[in-house]
């Protein structure tokens, strides 16, 4: 990882060698100015989708780090700073560049960026891997059946996330993927912004049960296609009865 200070700003960059306008990468008019928009997707902010694979071999996705709940309304984007390892974007990073290492189908780790406010506020940004041919597994299930072999390929990464010690505290039917590539289909895991080590073993189960509740309210809420069956195939996978 590169880190680099200019001024009030501190930039993380997960690649060797410095490229030009490196602390712009963060800026959505930076990649309008060169063409280089995909499009977007609106959320708590805007993700911009970023034409970018001869610059670091893969598209990416580049996100603002927002508020929500009613605090959000008060102050919109500015969190308490600490130091720089527990800030947002850096923190994210580093999480994601673990567990890609890992082996894990998360997106790659590209850059964060962090701006200090005041004396003890930051703003914060992290751009990531764009992944490709991938749909939201609640907007898949809508219309689609997933095979066996998927919900177990789920319980599967969830378990190696698992057994590293990392706690996803915001498991549910949104942040999972399932990406098409030719008459395959690959699960990723998202959206690690807050998320990190954890000791013992009982919150594994309470991660789980997560999970499975949040599919259960989007079968009332989407009327997704999913039954008991179904998460049994992902315990499945998860306790490695496959």
């Amino acid at each position: 990882m590169l880190e680099i200070q200019e001024k009030n700003c501190f930039y993380l960059f997960n690649f060797d060698a410095p490229k030009a306008d490196q602390q712009r990468f963060f800026s959505p008019e930076f990649w309008q100015e060169k063409q280089r928009i995909l499009g977007s997707a609106k959320g708590r902010g805007t993700t911009w989708f970023v034409h970018s694979e001869d610059l670091f071999g893969v598209n990416t996705a580049l996100r603002h780090y927002y508020r929500g709940g009613l605090y959000g309304k008060i102050n919109r984007d500015r969190y308490w700073f600490s130091s720089l390892e527990n800030t947002r974007s850096f923190a994210e990073l580093y999480l994601l560049a673990r567990l890609h290492q890992a082996g894990l189908n998360v997106p790659k780790p590209i850059a964060a960026k962090v701006e200090k406010t005041g004396l003890c506020c930051y703003r914060a940004d992290i751009l990531t891997e764009k992944v490709e041919n991938a749909r939201d597994l609640t907007a898949l299930l809508q219309t689609e059946q997933l095979t066996q072999p998927l919900w177990q390929e789920m319980g599967k990464m969830i378990r190696k996330m698992h057994d590293l010690g990392i706690c996803h505290t915001d498991l549910n039917a949104h942040n999972i993927l399932v990406q098409q590539l030719g008459n395959e289909q690959k699960v990723w895991l998202l959206d690690f912004d807050k998320c990190g080590e954890k000791s013992g073993n009982d919150w594994k189960a309470d991660n789980l049960a997560r999970l499975h509740r949040s599919f259960l309210k989007e079968v009332e809420r989407m009327g997704i296609l999913f039954s008991e069956q179904q998460w049994h195939w992902l315990c499945a996978g998860y306790n490695g009865d496959v």
